[in-house]
């Protein structure tokens, strides 16, 4: 199954509310709730069922332990019933109806259904099970499985002012499972889905560096066997963890007479059961420093538990330990709002870390999800079990888009971490060289993949960095090609076939940084990075060289230019970049300055660039360090003697030294 994530999605809220406290209330048709949906007024609906009868007809959607999920057909005819019931419900609100009739018009695009409620009887009703009927699209099917307009139904708690989100944040993933009493959970399962998940992130090892990549997947993952509730709340309070996946069984909690499902971790004294609710877990996920103020709160939280998404009391304040979650702050909560089948909870592992991890949005993972189950777990409602809490404030595709582009950064930067150390060991073997080269094709597709999206297609600024990042990527592959037919352990034919794959690299650059700059053309930096690598000895003879100042000085002076007014009014990391920029150009002037280039004067510009550069930022920040990395290429790779004293000055300036290797941008 193939879905597009990253078109746009078209997001509408529908909330229904009564009077009176949220707890303490039972479902009735004869209470009257209020429905808003998009700008119509509001509408009274009455609810199909009275509170014990939908008791006990959930009931009958828990899967029996001797039978056949497939073959159980009254529990089979419940689900459709109730999806029928509940369709019916929707289909009373005349402005649902009409959204979602005006986004089957808009082919392909993903609708964000967002329901708020704020009775707790109301959430004990699996609207996830909702069937379709007349005017809805798919009618007849379940709502939200039909293929027709992907439909994704998140829920939320009312709230006077949105919760915080900060999605684009480096992730940090925090795997708790417990097997108290002997009970068994497939961990294995759900740890190889993490692992899976992970690996594009992982730093690239020789083989048998075994616990070397511990430790590195240790940066990423922590796992807590048999957790207890203090050992999350000390892991949570010592680690900022953006993700939590516990793993772990369901359980009944009675409290005052009121019952209500917890989940089943470890005690502290002999790993016995320890059920633990909603409100005593929230408290230890999101840790607070000492005037109380929240210091850490994961973006998303996943419960792989029975029943975690199931309210089932709604006599006192409080709800299910999801609902508990969301409400304590946490943005994200997915759980199950029934008993899960342990295949199905590994299913939904993998399908949810792997796709939040690549940068997708979750609602359209949430929509995959559902298809996945419905699909990989027949016979059974698994693909209804998922209720989803979320926070979606306005710009949220925004950060979901920002999120994708760091961590397709992020992934090729592991790949170019491996290249640097290939190549910066002795090139003894055609391995070593084979293993560049499948790194280098990799990158090339992930880069093609990038640009050819739709958001790529439709923004000139988006269109204009991804053209940039192909450049500098095409760049550093040249580097790497050209130190492989530089070794002495290649025979002739091998050296001859990488000069060749580094003329290409090289000349793709070149190719690349021109598009980007016919796209952006008051890019400085664009313009720059293509006077830089026309001027390299890969691509500009001594004669040749001689020339670019009467064929390109023009643009060398309007980069300056442009780059100068840009310094006027940056502050911060753009300020230093900004400087970067002008520093490269003045060393650039010795191609491009002619005959009244002023020598001297360029000493004394970039001397006072990098001295500004080292008063912005630390030693250790990337602008900083991306700059020594820019000049020791002038010296290291593309040396020419026109401009080996300026990039030295720069170096010196910058506190760097010419024997770091890295071919990193």
């Amino acid at each position: 199954m193939s879905i597009d994530l990253s078109k746009a999605i078209q997001q509408f809220k529908l909330e229904f509310l009564r009077p009176g406290p949220p707890h303490n209330q039972l479902l009735s048709p004869l209470t009257p709730y209020i429905a808003l949906c998009g700008e119509d007024g509001p509408v009274t609906v009455q609810m199909p069922f009275e509170h014990r009868q939908l008791l006990m007809r959930l009931r009958r959607l828990r899967y029996e332990s001797d039978k056949d999920p497939t073959k159980d057909e009254q529990r089979q005819a419940e689900v459709r019933d109730m999806g029928e019931a509940i369709g019916r419900v929707l289909g009373q609100i005349p402005a649902l109806l009409s959204e979602l009739g005006n986004a089957a018009m808009e082919d392909g695009k993903l609708v964000h259904l967002r329901l708020s409620l704020s009775a707790f009887e109301l959430g004990l009703i699996p609207f996830e099970l909702a069937v379709g009927t007349d005017g809805f699209p798919g009618s007849g099917s379940p709502l939200f499985l039909q293929t027709r307009t992907p439909i994704s139904i998140t829920r939320e708690i009312r709230r006077g002012r949105p919760l915080p989100v900060e999605w684009n944040r480096p992730p940090r993933i925090l795997f708790a499972f417990a097997e108290p009493d002997g009970l068994y959970v497939p961990a294995q399962a759900h740890l190889q889905a993490l692992r899976s998940a992970i690996e594009p992130w992982v730093k690239i090892r020789n083989p048998g560096m075994t616990k070397e990549r511990v430790e590195d997947v240790k940066k990423i993952l922590t796992i807590l066997p048999n957790a207890t509730l203090k050992q999350i709340r000390e892991a949570c309070a010592e680690t900022e963890y953006t993700h939590v996946h516990i793993l772990a069984h369901g359980a009944p909690l009675e409290s005052s007479g009121d019952k209500r499902y917890g989940v089943a971790l470890c005690n502290d004294l002999d790993q016995g059961k320890d059920i633990i609710d909603g409100e005593r877990l929230a408290i230890a996920l999101t840790a607070r420093d000492s005037s109380g103020n929240t210091k850490f709160c994961p973006t998303l939280v996943t419960l792989a538990t029975c029943d975690s998404g199931n309210i089932e009391s709604i006599l006192t304040p409080g709800g299910s330990i999801a609902h508990e979650l969301h409400a304590t702050g946490i943005p994200w909560v997915i759980a199950s709002q029934f008993p899960l089948w342990m295949s199905a909870s590994a299913i939904a592992a993998e399908v949810l870390y792997r796709r939040l991890l690549g940068g997708n949005d979750p609602r359209w993972i949430i929509y995959e999800l559902r298809q996945r189950l419905r699909t990989d777990a027949s016979g059974t409602h698994d693909w209804a079990s998922i209720v989803a809490y979320a926070t979606v404030p306005l710009n949220f595709e925004d950060q979901v888009n920002a999120f994708r582009d760091k961590q397709i950064r992020r992934r090729l930067e592991v790949k170019f971490g491996r290249i640097d150390e290939l190549v910066g060991t002795a090139l003894d073997s055609a391995e070593h060289g084979e293993e560049i080269d499948s790194l280098c094709k990799s990158i090339r597709i992930e880069l093609k993949a990038w640009r050819e999206e739709p958001e790529a297609m439709t923004s000139f600024n988006v269109k204009a960095e991804r053209l940039g990042m192909s450049a500098a990527s095409e760049k550093r592959i040249a580097i790497a090609y050209s130190l492989l037919a530089d070794s002495h352990s290649a025979d002739p034919g091998e050296k001859s076939k990488w000069a060749r794959e580094s003329r290409k690299a090289y000349e793709a650059s070149r190719e690349f940084y021109r598009e980007a700059l016919e796209v952006e053309p008051h890019n400085h930096w664009v313009m720059t990075q293509y006077l830089s690598i026309m001027a390299t000895p890969a691509l500009a003879n001594k004669t040749a060289f001689k020339f670019l100042s009467k064929d390109y000085g023009r643009w060398w002076i309007a980069a300056r230019q442009i780059a100068e007014w840009k310094l006027n009014k940056a502050t911060g990391e753009n300020r230093a970049y900004t400087l970067g920029t002008l520093t490269e150009l003045a060393l650039l002037g010795v191609a491009y300055g002619g005959e009244n280039f002023d020598y001297e004067q360029a000493k004394k510009d970039i001397a006072h660039y990098c001295n500004e550069i080292q008063a912005l930022l630390g030693p250790d920040e990337f602008p900083l360090l991306s700059t020594q990395r820019q000049f020791r290429r002038y010296i290291r790779y593309w040396d020419r003697e026109e401009w080996r004293d300026l990039a030295c000055i720069a170096l010196e300036t910058l506190g760097s030294n010419f024997s770091e290797e890295s071919l990193e941008n």
